[in-house]
């Protein structure tokens, strides 16, 4: 399928579409990887305060539910919280290609597709 980009209000109802769903996060941030499971429960957003340092984002999307982050390949570890944040800025870009969205931030790349 073709890949196309997002507002992110049209990123926001197609995501939320996938509610009640399990997903697969995949995130290169910096020289961090991660690849996370998640049972979708909710969907949410948080707008806070820009820190000093400009490391806290000030938009962040909320995976909310249970998961398991991979600690080495195919070993699992319980999410410590049921909540997945992703940090986002106003120059975030988002896509889809029919399968998995790709958020795209100066900080890293964030896939999130169906499992």
């Amino acid at each position: 399928m073709d890949q196309y980009f997002l507002s992110v209000e049209e990123f926001n109802a197609l995501l939320k579409q996938w509610n009640g769903r399990k997903i697969k996060v995949i995130k290169h941030e910096l020289d961090d990887f991660d690849e996370t499971l998640i049972d979708l429960s909710a969907i949410s957003y948080a707008k806070e305060t820009r820190s000093i340092d400009g490391y806290e984002p000030i938009y962040s999307l909320h995976l909310n539910g249970s998961g398991v982050i991979e600690t080495t390949e195919n070993n699992y570890q319980s999410l410590p919280s049921e909540l997945y944040e992703i940090p986002l800025e106003e120059n975030a870009l988002y896509e889809f290609d029919g399968n998995r969205f790709i958020v795209s931030t100066s900080r890293g790349v964030y896939s999130i597709e169906l499992l």
